[in-house]
């Protein structure tokens, strides 16, 4: 391996580790807002169409960071889908209010997602 193809493995395993850990924040942080945040406040933070979208996008994000692990050759898809999740999830956090954490975590993985989902192989 030459040096400018090695240079490219370090900056995509080092991009690639970026985004696996903004997808375990991102699964702890709706998981938890959900579980401990949203079911004790009530009313709209329960509404259905919010809370499913917390647990998909915590699902999602779980999922994309345990196939980057893997070496899956579907990561990159499974990085722009869970991108497009991520940012629907922060835009319904945004709307319910009270959830900035988790709003700036989605934010974060959406981010690292799209990056990820534009580099090659």
């Amino acid at each position: 391996m030459n040096q400018t193809m090695a240079g490219d493995h370090t900056a995509h395993n080092k991009n690639m580790q970026s985004c696996i850990e903004a997808c375990n924040h991102c699964h702890a942080s709706c998981l938890h807002t959900a579980m401990m945040h949203c079911l004790e406040m009530g009313g709209a933070h329960v509404e259905a169409t919010h809370f499913r979208l917390m647990m998909d996008c915590a699902a999602i994000c779980q999922t994309s960071a345990s196939m980057q692990l893997s070496g899956s050759s579907f990561h990159q898809a499974l990085c722009t889908i869970c991108a497009d999740i991520c940012e629907a999830c922060a835009k319904s956090c945004e709307t319910v209010g009270g959830m900035d954490a988790c709003v700036k975590a989605c934010h974060d993985c959406a981010a690292s997602c799209r990056k990820m989902s534009a580099k090659a192989g």
